[in-house]
């Protein structure tokens, strides 16, 4: 055999061994491909505090019922926050703010305050840990540039507007959460809802809970901290004849 023909045998040779192999990693790519495709198809966004167009018309519903200014630029915030109408969120053991929230947007109304403090309260005592606010009050400035990059934010107008620009609406971070966390955030706020007490809704783009409190967690508040009736332990007089 001459070296010409060895050489085109052992060529042979070298082609129908790679074939299979490169038959075989396709396959096994296509294989890993399918796989993932099934998994992603499997996945299921079904909230328990699902958001809905008939909950931000309640939540502006609220704004008119109490008459609150729609806040449209940061004049109008301050000066709200000089009358007192706007409360600071203090930080505190059950209590975190996001770095990125600039000074004056760590305000809200008394009552959404009183909420998220009860709220954090709570949660430390059962996880040991705060919870974080990312999201507070909002000039209708702020959230127009909002809506620029997050097409899930609310309008600055109409039935639907933001509740952020009243100063009732905290947004509360859901990144990092456990699956405990998770369940109990979801309870304790799905209480409130029940009630009547708060709007919520999940959010699915943003990692945050979006909560507006009514004014009446106010009165549900006070009604929580009086104490208890206190009945008589005299014996009734009895009457003569």
């Amino acid at each position: 055999m001459t070296r010409r023909a060895i050489i085109t045998a052992l060529v042979a040779v070298f082609l129908a061994t790679l074939v299979p192999l490169q038959s075989f990693a396709l396959h096994a790519r296509t294989r890993r491909t399918r796989v993932r495709r099934a998994h992603v198809r499997h996945i299921r966004w079904n909230p328990v505090l699902r958001g809905s167009r008939e909950s931000m018309l309640r939540q502006n519903e609220e704004i008119d019922r109490l008459g609150l200014l729609r806040i449209q630029d940061d004049d109008e915030l301050d000066e709200l926050i000089a009358n007192n109408e706007l409360v600071e969120i203090p930080e505190s053991q059950g209590l975190r703010l996001a770095p990125n929230l600039l000074p004056n947007r760590r305000y809200c109304k008394p009552w959404t305050r009183d909420f998220v403090e009860d709220m954090g309260k709570a949660y430390y005592e059962e996880f040991g840990v705060p919870i974080q606010i990312n999201s507070a009050v909002r000039t209708a400035q702020q959230q127009k540039k909002l809506r620029r990059h997050n097409r899930n934010a609310a309008p600055i107008e109409g039935d639907e507007a933001s509740s952020h620009m009243a100063g009732l609406t905290i947004d509360i971070n859901k990144r990092g959460l456990t699956r405990k966390q998770h369940k109990w955030i979801e309870d304790y706020l799905k209480n409130f809802r029940d009630q009547g007490l708060i709007e919520v809704a999940e959010e699915r783009r943003q990692a945050c809970f979006h909560v507006m409190v009514s004014e009446r967690y106010g009165d549900y508040k006070e009604e929580q901290e009086q104490p208890p009736a206190q009945t008589s332990s005299r014996a009734p007089s009895v009457g003569t004849e």
